[in-house]
């Protein structure tokens, strides 16, 4: 968690009556679905298959680099015997003339529903935490990669053959500490270096040993225009009272009634741009959590104290509501919505 707000008993009280209003009154002048500004970058460490930087304005920064290597997969058999690419008619110039167009399709066509989640490794690396197992840093990486296994193309992408595909390491570090919940940080961050990856382009069948070309100009890009599909991401979303707000600040978290990490990829099928069609969108619900708020913990300490201020505000008790939870869904996911616009968004910076 990041530093707790500084904010005296007061200024919460006047903060949470400000975000209560209709319309709201964010500290920063944002309206409920705004962002913060930042900075990002790809392509930046030539020694990973795809990398992204990303900065906020309150200057946390992230930087996510994706490295892949060919792995046997273990209980896979050949029971398909050969490809379906040498049981078209013609002759032998025919056969390798259709080979070079289909072999791609074949591949895409035999991987559905064949990748596994043990392919997808996410790691991630917090200043302030000397331990990989400090429960902040494992619940990250557990959101992190739970979001990605839940996006089936993915796994399915890592499959090159029969007995063999791609294990990917996403390693994540957050070169500074974090002035407010860094998961929308990190998981943007992995959007865009899973956006920039490629990976080898194979010559070789799907029966075979798997054989690439090694030109990197040919190398195909893990996320590709034929299928328009693109990585998962995770949006922070907060309410206050019945308002709902995107990419809470440090003090809006100090306030929020809840907290909900939403994650969201895009519909599976070569339609999936990432943009409304016909007044229908092309997103889709991966995950969606609750997290505990920083102002129950602050109102648990406040309690042991003994303070009972009738003047002050209290955090407010228990679960959130369904209709909240409902609103802040159809808020990311409905056509036009700020998902959509989040997805535009970050397919201006990997240049897609």
């Amino acid at each position: 968690m990041p530093p707790s707000s500084l904010l005296s008993p007061s200024e919460l009280s006047y903060l949470h009556t400000s975000l209560s209003l209709d319309p709201p009154i964010r500290p920063d002048g944002r309206s409920p679905t705004s962002f913060r500004p930042l900075v990002a970058e790809t392509d930046l460490l030539p020694t990973t298959n795809g990398s992204a930087r990303l900065c906020f304005a309150d200057g946390t920064e992230a930087i996510v680099g994706v490295k892949a290597e060919v792995e046997r997969t273990v209980g896979a058999s050949n029971t398909s015997g050969q490809s379906r690419l040498d049981d078209e008619g013609g002759g032998e110039d025919t056969r390798m003339h259709s080979a070079e167009e289909d072999v791609e399709e074949e591949r895409r066509r035999q991987a559905r529903g064949k990748g596994q989640d043990s392919w997808i490794e996410v790691t991630v690396d917090m200043p302030g935490f000397g331990r990989d197992d400090d429960g902040v840093v494992v619940f990250l990486a557990q959101m992190l990669q739970e979001g990605l296994v839940a996006d089936r193309g993915l796994r399915d992408r890592l499959w090159i053959g029969w007995g063999w595909h791609w294990r990917v390491y996403v390693d994540i570090l957050l070169l500074t500490a974090p002035n407010s919940y860094p998961l929308p940080l990190l998981s943007l961050t992995t959007h865009l270096a899973l956006l920039s990856t490629k990976l080898p382009a194979p010559i070789s069948r799907i029966d075979e040993d798997p054989l690439f070309n090694d030109d990197w100009d040919a190398a195909q890009a893990l996320y590709d225009d034929a299928t328009r599909s693109r990585p998962p991401f995770t949006l922070l979303v907060v309410s206050v009272s019945d308002n709902i707000f995107f990419d809470p600040s440090r003090e809006e978290l100090a306030v929020a009634d809840a907290v909900c990490a939403i994650t969201v990829g895009t519909l599976q099928g070569p339609q999936s741009t990432g943009k409304s069609n016909d007044g229908e969108s092309s997103l889709r619900l991966l995950s969606l959590r609750t997290i505990d708020p920083p102002a129950r913990l602050a109102a648990a300490a406040s309690a042991t104290e003994g303070e009972d201020d009738p003047g002050l505000w209290k955090p407010a008790r228990g679960g959130m509501k369904r209709t909240i939870v409902a609103k802040m869904v159809k808020i990311v996911l409905e056509p036009g919505g700020v998902g959509e616009e989040v997805m535009t968004g970050l397919e201006g910076f990997s240049g897609g």
